[in-house]
């Protein structure tokens, strides 16, 4: 079976065939480093990188690169609002560039911590302008542009298939419909290529332009970033669905618009949000959580990963706490199940074919592949790796290898849970014994602060302390 994916642009399921035979350019929309990733956000970092490592195991070179926006993304995506950024380091007391640096350490802390591998290339805006203002450059040439109040704009009515992307019908961009007016746009869903100080007079980060000092917007960085690490056309863009209608509409006109190569991305992948109770989670309104809050609350990042694999990524998914309950312990079970059959086994085997499968295993590992060819359904995948594990006819050697092969799509690291069959380690068991006794020392002598850091490292580490009548027990998580 081949690689389907579900293309938004069309809204059909596609078969994927890429530009240049075996190779695969890829752009996933990445963060605006102006605060904490939620867990919301996290989950299209997860859809990439599913996508990715599928991709991969198909036998393609995967060239995934992501952008960090730095600059230019205001509070609302149709130029309307304050600067992300420059709020950020208002309130925070920091300039652009610190507030910056952090939270894109704090977002690769996440991901990593999440077994998200690291896209090909990281790019950041701000030393991408050169390219951006080059590209505007072509757009202006070809007469898609006109300044007004000192801002450069992209007219939408020179391109005639703007809005395909999001099913935008012609009427609803009349004047007034769905977006901020803006006195200086002649269409109210114009965007600005470029701003100057007219917009904002005491913008942090400016640069000379030949349309004035000032700064890009939000929508070009992407256009002029995947060109040039992807080239002007290339196989997959992908980010969340709340980028459909307005980020995703105007990369694809500017950009087109830029090179005149229709179309400029083949297939467009958008994930679902993750919802709580009162909605959408949102970084504006305060109603977010972060996977150090997840931590904080007992979990593992894998345990968060699992949970996210549990539903289909063009599916709302629910948080609440029970559900994340659910997952830490199907986590739990499933290296329970690993360690044992490590144990039976008896030696870890080589993901890559190192171990021979039988009919049955491979079966198994078959239906895993078939599921994620049907637009990466990771539940399914998810049931085949069950399903494999709770097969007491098949070898544990085998069972095993199959389990580590599904593993290399799914992150879960269940090779460290066969690497554990068997005991742990005595030097490792020590120095835990060793921190929960000067915990209870701590506690003993109404150290309470001491007593929590020791906890607290514990838990960083990996492992859980249980405190009961019969004394402390610990475990990993």
């Amino acid at each position: 079976m081949a690689l389907t994916l579900y293309n938004t642009l069309g809204r059909k399921l596609q078969v994927f065939e890429p530009i240049k035979e075996n190779e695969v350019g890829f752009y996933g929309c990445g963060p605006t480093v102006y605060n904490y990733a939620h867990i919301g956000n996290l989950r299209a970092y997860l859809t990439h990188d599913v996508l990715a490592r599928t991709l991969r195991r198909r036998g393609y070179k995967v060239t995934h690169v992501m952008n960090i926006t730095d600059v230019g993304h205001l509070t609302g995506d149709d130029d309307s609002g304050d600067d992300k950024m420059v709020k950020s380091a208002e309130e925070r007391g920091k300039s652009v560039l610190e507030v910056a640096d952090f939270y894109t350490k704090a977002f690769f802390n996440d991901t990593e911590r999440m077994n998200i591998l690291r896209p090909t290339v990281v790019c950041k805006a701000t030393e991408h302008v050169g390219e951006m203002i080059e590209l505007i450059k072509r757009i202006e040439a070809r007469g898609f542009t006109y300044q007004a109040g000192g801002n450069l704009y992209f007219d939408i009515t020179k391109f005639p298939s703007y809005g395909d992307l999001a099913l935008i019908k012609a009427e609803e961009l009349k004047a007034g419909a769905r977006v901020e007016v803006d006195e200086n746009k002649r269409n109210p869903h114009d965007f600005v290529l470029w701003f100057t100080r007219s917009k904002f007079e005491n913008q942090a980060l400016v640069w000379d332009s030949p349309w004035g000092r000032g700064y890009p917007g939000w929508h070009i960085e992407c256009s002029a970033m995947s060109i040039k690490y992807l080239g002007e056309q290339f196989d997959i863009h992908a980010g969340g669905i709340d980028h459909i209608t307005i980020h995703h509409t105007n990369e694809i006109a500017q950009s087109e618009a830029a090179t005149a190569k229709h179309p400029w991305v083949n297939y467009w992948v958008h994930n679902e949000f993750l919802i709580l109770d009162k909605g959408k989670m949102s970084k504006s309104a305060g109603t977010f959580l972060t996977l150090p809050t997840l931590v904080d609350e007992g979990y593992d990042p894998l345990d968060y990963r699992y949970f996210l694999l549990g539903g289909h990524y063009r599916s709302q998914i629910q948080f609440s706490y029970p559900a994340m309950d659910g997952a830490r312990n199907a986590r739990k079970s499933l290296r329970d199940r690993v360690r044992l059959l490590a144990e039976k086994a008896g030696a870890l085997p080589e993901t890559g074919g190192a171990t021979t499968l039988g009919d049955r295993a491979a079966a198994y590992l078959g239906a895993f592949d078939k599921a994620l060819d049907d637009d990466l359904n990771t539940p399914r995948a998810l049931a085949e790796l069950w399903g494999l594990l709770r097969d007491t006819a098949l070898e544990p050697a085998e069972a095993l290898a199959a389990a580590l092969e599904m593993d290399q799509i799914l992150g879960l690291k269940i090779a460290e849970a066969a690497s554990d069959a068997g005991g742990g380690n005595p030097e490792e068991d020590a120095e835990i014994e060793a921190l929960i006794a000067e915990r209870a020392a701590a506690k003993k002598a109404k150290d309470f602060a001491a007593a929590d850091r020791i906890r607290n490292t514990l838990k960083e580490r990996g492992i859980a302390l249980e405190d009961g009548p019969a004394g402390v027990k610990w475990r990993h998580i």
